[in-house]
């Protein structure tokens, strides 16, 4: 994957984050340095719907299942 990208002249960076990460990622949500970006919020009844818009590969954010 790196090979190809780097064929394109396309940059891309990955993180891989421990559960013990939550907390400071919450606080950098709470603080506004780290911005979250919400495409679209289904609820819970229709999480179906929800995989397949993700599936669909236009999603420019997180899809949100929300419980009722």
């Amino acid at each position: 994957m790196r090979r190809a990208a780097r064929r394109r002249d396309f940059g891309y960076r990955y993180l891989i984050m421990h559960p013990s990460g939550a907390e400071v990622l919450a606080g950098l949500v709470g603080k506004g340095t780290l911005k979250t970006v919400t495409d679209r919020v289904f609820p819970f009844e229709q999480i179906a719907d929800a995989f397949a818009y993700l599936e669909q590969g236009y999603a420019k954010g997180k899809v949100v299942v929300q419980m009722s």
